[in-house]
């Protein structure tokens, strides 16, 4: 059995919980994604040192899920092409078919969102959205055509 690795990449408020929630019971994959994990520890959602710490160890628990033929759903942002590229690499090293799901709206609608479900403490200010928005990079034709198609 081949597992099965779907990457979910996008701002806050682009749809990335909603939507792996979705594929997961879908497709009965674990959904692996480092707010709920940081919630449940009781450590702020903006301990960078933290969260790299949680995301390490789950992405340790996907590859062990991986290599057994599981399917797991990552939802991590993954704001960087090499932060995509290396997952891609690592999941097809184990065999694992990969997707990218690339997930977004228009600034005022992400804005929206985010002061709707209202989640974070300190909460998004829009001055962080529009920083956001420069530092990310969206996927372009040519690396989605590295993936499995959806």
């Amino acid at each position: 059995m081949t597992g099965v690795l779907i990457i979910v990449c996008g701002l806050p408020g682009s749809g990335k919980t909603t939507t792996a929630k979705q594929l997961a019971a879908q497709r009965g994959g674990l959904r692996l994604g480092p707010d709920d994990w940081m919630t449940m520890l009781g450590v702020n959602l903006w301990d960078s040192g933290m969260r790299d710490r949680v995301e390490a160890l789950q992405w340790s628990v996907a590859r062990e899920i991986l290599a057994h033929g599981g399917t797991v759903i990552l939802e991590w942002g993954t704001w960087a092409r090499s932060e995509r590229d290396t997952l891609r690499e690592q999941a097809r090293g184990l065999g694992a078919a990969v997707h990218l799901l690339h997930l977004d709206a228009p600034d005022d609608e992400l804005w929206r969102r985010i002061r709707a479900r209202d989640a974070e403490d300190p909460p998004i200010r829009r001055a962080d959205l529009d920083q956001w928005r420069r530092l990310f990079q969206p996927p372009d034709e040519q690396e989605l055509s590295l993936y499995d198609p959806f």
